[in-house]
């Protein structure tokens, strides 16, 4: 597996650079830059909106200082995550596109269809269950290990651990 790295939750403003404080309203974003994948957190009085080229933008709210953060799964932003890669061919963003696919299909957002073959590798046929449409997604063949290290990474960018 390639190994990649996205930055977490930052609790610093991107475009301020000021500390994100406790109690506060923060957007995030998710970018491509220079072939990798990364976050950028900003306070909401500093946010310019998602820029061209956005994978996928959320909002949230810094936690109280000893206080958990409790995840919010948002569908619709794995969804835009999810189709934004479908035409990665770099290692690292398949296997986060197929880990995706895999909580999307927790979630009962995709549901599998079928299995294809080709070129020696297999693609999984999953459907939308809202839009109907049909995607493919490769089968990069991870271990349990690979998944489990893959959506670890999945769930830090969206501060979620």
């Amino acid at each position: 597996m390639t190994a990649y790295q996205i930055q977490g939750p930052a609790r610093l403003c991107a475009r301020s650079g000021r500390e994100l404080k406790p109690g506060e309203k923060f957007f995030s974003v998710l970018l491509e830059t220079a072939g990798e994948l990364a976050r950028q957190d900003y306070a909401a009085d500093a946010w310019p909106g998602p820029p061209e080229g956005a994978i996928a933008w959320w909002c949230g709210r810094i936690p109280a200082a000893g206080q958990p953060q409790r995840p919010v799964i948002n569908d619709e932003w794995l969804v835009d995550c999810f189709s934004h890669l479908t035409d990665a061919t770099e290692p690292g963003k398949r296997n986060f596109r197929y880990v995706v696919a895999l909580l999307l299909m927790r979630r009962k957002r995709l549901k599998f269809e079928d299995v294809r073959k080709r070129d020696g590798e297999e693609y999984l046929l999953l459907r939308d269950a809202r839009t109907r449409a049909v995607h493919e997604v490769l089968d990069p063949r991870l271990n349990e290990a690979e998944i489990t290290t893959v959506q670890d990474e999945v769930f830090r960018v969206l501060g979620w651990n």
